[in-house]
């Protein structure tokens, strides 16, 4: 492991030298080294640099002279972004940083989401913008690990405020590129998609039975952004299989709510050909801000407020005829083994009898939409259980023995310790 780590810094040098420059005091005053990367179209920068705006513009095909002759402003910081992002994934695969920093408005953020996308999961990625937390960033251009700071009084010029933001960005992002830890583990990695224990629970069961054969096992939070991570590592041929056994921010997406992750949701896995067990958890309902007036054509229906940020309603037959459709068109795409495993008696805890998700008419009309839909080769089958029982947690587990004896699936192994216990008497 590197004892001393580089950042790469992104900006226009030709206009916030002296933010950059701030920037970089802090990262070396706690004896960082950083990469400076200039994507400034205009100007000459103020102060000297590692890769300059011709290198950026050259790795985009094109010349510095080209991109000032597109004559608008959106499409030359979109050849420059295209540079940026080819020179960020070539220097962050050959070792060359170990975290990145970025700031803007909404341009340089514009361009900054660009290059941290392009980084891998797991590598530190801040950018310091004046729309952080914004809802002018949709989910899709979220990397699923990515770290923003609100440029406090960082609109014109430097002064305390902006410093006070600055030097924390810079602080937060070399003790995140020495305190990462990557992806060191001895056995192969199962990603599984969930919800709290209070609405579905096989994470009990499913998390000891996947250890005892020999894996590790990461659960996804599927409220907004943990299906984008649990797709982003699935991506980066870091799991060995995927269990989406959650539909919730898929649901979201499709029916319109800003609790989503994506318009991608459920088709990245696939297309990218790991194995994939899905089941529809919580797919029969859409989750909204509590603290957001219910948008009218959701009209009049069972709902379950589940704090004072998420309230979650029922969807009608026709919205869980359009959730299957959905459903199928994206996994029918699959380049990789894929089980839907239906669970006939409920899909989330407010799905059994007597509560306010209760409604097995509409679930039948969902579970037959969906039949109707899936195409081979994706397989399909059902369990008599509901979703939070031990028998839909045998169900996948079946599926998956089958697939691991068959090859599909890296098999398990003990891990260190285990074998070390074991040698040890």
């Amino acid at each position: 492991m590197k004892t001393h780590k580089t950042i790469l810094v992104v900006g226009t040098y030709d206009t916030k030298s002296d933010e950059l420059r701030f920037i970089r005091h802090c990262i070396e005053e706690q004896g960082g080294h950083v990469l400076t990367m200039d994507v400034g179209v205009l100007g000459e920068p103020a102060v000297p640099v590692d890769i300059g705006k011709h290198e950026v513009a050259a790795a985009a095909g094109v010349t510095i002279a080209e991109v000032i002759a597109a004559g608008d402003e959106c499409e030359a910081m979109a050849l420059m972004s295209c540079g940026a992002q080819a020179l960020a994934a070539r220097l962050c695969a050959a070792g060359c940083f170990d975290g990145m920093i970025s700031l803007g408005g909404t341009m340089g953020t514009d361009l900054a989401l660009d290059v941290a996308m392009a980084l891998s999961l797991g590598v530190p990625k801040y950018i310091v913008s004046t729309v952080a937390f914004s809802p002018l960033i949709p989910a899709e251009r979220l990397p699923a690990d990515i770290q923003m700071i609100l440029w406090a009084g960082g609109l014109y010029g430097i002064n305390s405020v902006c410093r006070s933001a600055l030097s924390q960005a810079a602080g937060a992002v070399i003790g995140a590129a020495r305190s990462a830890s990557g992806f060191m583990r001895d056995r192969p990695l199962i990603g599984v998609s969930s919800l709290g224990n209070a609405c579905l629970k096989y994470m009990k069961r499913l998390k000891p039975a996947l250890e005892a054969r020999g894996y590790e096992v990461a659960f996804f939070h599927a409220q907004g952004m943990g299906g984008r991570a649990l797709e982003s590592l699935a991506c980066e041929g870091h799991l060995a299989a995927v269990l989406d056994l959650c539909m919730q921010e898929f649901n979201n997406g499709i029916h319109g709510s800003i609790v989503n992750s994506g318009p991608e949701r459920l088709s990245r896995v696939g297309l990218a050909g790991v194995p994939q067990i899905v089941a529809p958890g919580a797919a029969d309902l859409v989750d909204l801000p509590t603290w957001q007036p219910i948008p009218e054509h959701f009209g009049e229906r069972p709902n379950h407020v589940h704090n004072k940020l998420i309230t979650s309603l029922t969807l009608t037959p026709d919205e869980r005829r359009f959730t299957a459709r959905e459903m199928a068109a994206r996994l029918n795409r699959a380049t990789g083994p894929t089980h839907v495993i239906l669970p006939l008696a409920g899909i989330e805890e407010w799905d059994r009898e007597g509560e306010v998700g209760h409604d097995p008419e509409s679930l039948a009309i969902f579970f037959d939409e969906l039949r109707a839909s899936l195409k081979a080769p994706v397989e399909i089958s059902e369990t008599p259980s509901h979703i939070n029982d031990p028998g839909f947690v045998d169900a996948v587990l079946a599926v998956f023995d089958r697939w691991v004896a068959a090859g599909l699936i890296e098999p398990g192994r003990q891990a260190d310790e285990d074998r070390l216990a074991v040698a040890g008497g």
